[in-house]
């Protein structure tokens, strides 16, 4: 009898507006430290990373890297990889193709976009997207403007948007902003800047689109309780049981990983034996109500930090991220920093 009832109850969903179950969408950020390919780009200086570099960056060294991130990428899609895939330190179109057609993911149909910044060193910023789950409609490579006559080379900002299955907009920025090299008060500005510019961008976008769907994802080198996440962002601590969603119509952004109460690491970079959470998923206000149909599952926000991603750090105490080299040693590991995941709960009209 419970059966029928369940089979009855089934069929009526479609009537009711809603598919039988909601669509699988996780998306993953990831800092890949240092992703170069093995040939020389006289554009650039890329000769550390080369096979006749100070890091002997052969063909072997670098078809390991690829396969240890999608080793990882794999990891994290549990039982299908990601829908979008955000990642930095990736030095051209070479190292991401490589990375969808000579490792595990060749089969997962990802198309991607890449950034074209003035980064000295040329590492650029890339979305991966699977085309049955996200339908681009276009993108954009934003360079950095910065204030009062600054200038730094740094990578692009990139923005991506497209259609889910709904047929609601989804707009997705993925950055990686100036690094604190050279000391962290001395380049503040530089992150300023770049954070007010993103601001800028979100707020030009939900004038376009009056419930935007907009998700910010990166390594902004800064922590959540840092001047350029909390005044030139302007992003909120997120607390899934606190927090309401702002009803005005200005833009609220909410940083997902800023509580570190709720996260299950204590950051997603070690540096001198000191966690920090370097890393930031941040969505807009709309993304966090349950009773639409596209909607972030709190539960799903986490760093990804399984053991095989980890070393006991000598110097330090406790564990670090296993790296691809740990100063100029080679360990064939995978990154200084963790992935981060969080889930979008979409239901099919």
């Amino acid at each position: 009898m419970k059966r029928i009832v369940f089979l009855i109850f089934v069929g009526l969903l479609p009537l009711l507006g809603y598919s039988q179950v909601p669509d699988d969408f996780r998306i993953m950020w990831y800092n890949v430290e240092n992703l170069f390919d093995t040939t020389d780009d006289p554009q650039i200086n890329d000769n550390e990373f080369l096979p006749g570099g100070s890091r002997r960056w052969t063909p072997k060294r670098y078809n390991h890297k690829l396969r240890q991130i999608a080793r990882v990428v794999n990891a994290v899609g549990e039982w299908s990889t990601p829908a979008i895939i955000g990642l930095c330190e990736v030095e051209n179109d070479t190292v991401v193709t490589h990375l969808l057609t000579r490792t595990p993911l060749r089969n997962q149909a990802y198309q991607y976009v890449i950034t074209t910044g003035s980064d000295t060193r040329g590492i650029n910023v890339a979305l991966l997207y699977q085309r049955d789950k996200f339908a681009r409609i276009g993108h954009r490579s934003i360079p950095v403007v910065f204030r009062e006559g600054r200038k730094k080379p740094t990578r692009d900002i990139l923005h991506l948007w497209g259609r889910v299955i709904t047929g609601d907009t989804l707009d997705i920025f993925a950055c990686h902003l100036p690094s604190r090299s050279g000391g962290e008060k001395e380049t503040e500005a530089y992150r300023m800047d770049a954070t007010r510019q993103m601001r800028h961008l979100c707020d030009s976008l939900q004038r376009v689109r009056s419930a935007a769907h907009i998700i910010l994802m990166g390594d902004f080198n800064d922590t959540p309780t840092d001047k350029s996440l909390r005044e030139g962002l302007r992003a909120i601590v997120y607390d899934p049981e606190k927090t309401r969603p702002s009803t005005k119509k200005s833009l609220s952004l909410y940083n997902l990983f800023a509580d570190p109460k709720r996260l299950s690491h204590p950051g997603s970079h070690k540096y001198q034996g000191e966690w920090n959470q370097l890393d930031h998923i941040i969505v807009s206000g709309n993304l966090l109500k349950p009773q639409n149909r596209l909607h972030i599952l709190s539960e799903s926000i986490r760093l990804f930090a399984p053991d095989f991603l980890f070393t006991e750090d000598q110097t330090h105490r406790g564990r670090r991220p296993l790296r691809s080299f740990y100063g100029y040693q080679y360990e064939a590991g995978f990154s200084d920093h963790l992935p981060l995941i969080v889930d979008l709960e979409i239901i099919k009209p």
